[in-house]
């Protein structure tokens, strides 16, 4: 059974910016390689920045570098379609998204110029699929998942101005708060922005604040969003690599059989400063060759239609659902 796999999120262009690396180096788990390894038909590329000085170049710079990319001859633009045409037969299809919307807009900017960076990234890009307003802290826009403020003014704002551009919201590096108040915005605009959580597992069966918990992973699911399972020991379980599969039994009790995806955030984690985290996977989830793997062990404990969803079909449908 060679499945074809999907995955949500990866940091292969944050790596890149180092001009020593190259889209071959197996010391990434998301690198082409890996990606060919693992029948990988369509890798979302993250382009991120933390909040601080000099967010936005990071951003822009990750933009051009996406656009080098779809020129690669063993990378092209996904374009929603399943059935790619026969010259795309061998290669990665590959769409961008946005960690963190200090990418684009600093803390000091004005929106109007945020909204021009955010706007160059587009058409760099393409297409943007989807925009997670936080990372781990707080910014101008809300709190990330280690902080505790909810959505401020701009980050309204920018929900407001992202209505209409069929670019979905991601809540998984939003504080709890954030992600009840993005629902409620949204609710109350009367908007329809999909919304998915990229890279997140479920809080019940492990306990870290980057996990979802049942309320918000339900909320994911009734607008019928995806939700990623990330592969990062830290929100698997420190110990026990096995447990994944208790988040995707988890994420199927609560009713997610078509929200289900893989979100497995391979990024570069060799420098990390936090060296007792080293290493960040486990072997039997360290890079996209991996996936086949997997896939075999999801269809012995659930089923064929069960691992068929998980590895592409609900993100497909996703799609179809964002773009028809």
């Amino acid at each position: 059974m060679n499945m074809i796999n999907i995955d949500l999120h990866c940091d292969l262009l944050y790596y890149l910016l180092d001009p020593k690396a190259t889209i071959d180096d197996r010391e990434i788990g998301c690198s082409l390689p890996y990606l060919q390894e693992g029948n990988v038909k369509l890798q979302i590329m993250a382009m991120y920045a933390g909040t601080g000085k000099n967010s936005t170049m990071y951003g822009l710079e990750q933009s051009k570098l996406f656009s080098d990319l779809i020129k690669n001859e063993n990378f092209f633009l996904f374009d929603g379609d399943n059935d790619q045409p026969e010259d795309n037969k061998n290669k990665v299809g590959v769409l961008a998204s946005i960690e963190n919307a200090s990418a684009f807009c600093d803390e000091d900017q004005s929106l109007e110029s945020g909204f021009k960076n955010l706007e160059m990234m587009i058409e760099n890009t393409r297409k943007i699929f989807y925009i997670g307003i936080t990372h781990h802290t707080e910014n101008r826009f809300g709190g990330g998942n280690n902080a505790t403020a909810g959505l401020k003014e701009d980050g309204k704002i920018l929900i407001d101005y992202i209505s209409d551009k069929k670019i979905a919201i991601d809540l998984a590096h939003t504080s709890d708060q954030l992600a009840y108040d993005i629902f409620n915005y949204i609710d109350q605009r009367n908007y329809s922005i999909p919304i998915l959580a990229s890279h997140s597992n479920y809080r019940t069966v492990y306990k870290n604040n980057r996990n979802l918990p049942d309320e918000l992973a339900k909320e994911v699911i009734k607008r019928k969003g995806l939700i990623g399972l990330n592969f990062i020991k830290d929100y698997v379980d420190i110990d026990q690599p096995e447990r994944l599969y208790e988040h995707i039994q988890y994420g199927l009790d609560l009713g997610g059989e078509n929200s289900i995806a893989y979100g497995a955030d391979y990024f570069y984690w060799k420098n990390h400063p936090e060296t007792s985290r080293h290493p960040f996977f486990f072997p039997e989830h360290s890079n996209a060759s991996v996936y086949p793997a997997i896939n075999r062990e999801i269809e012995e404990r659930f089923s064929s239609e069960i691992v068929e969803k998980i590895s592409h079909k609900n993100v497909l449908d996703f799609i179809k659902s964002i773009w028809k």
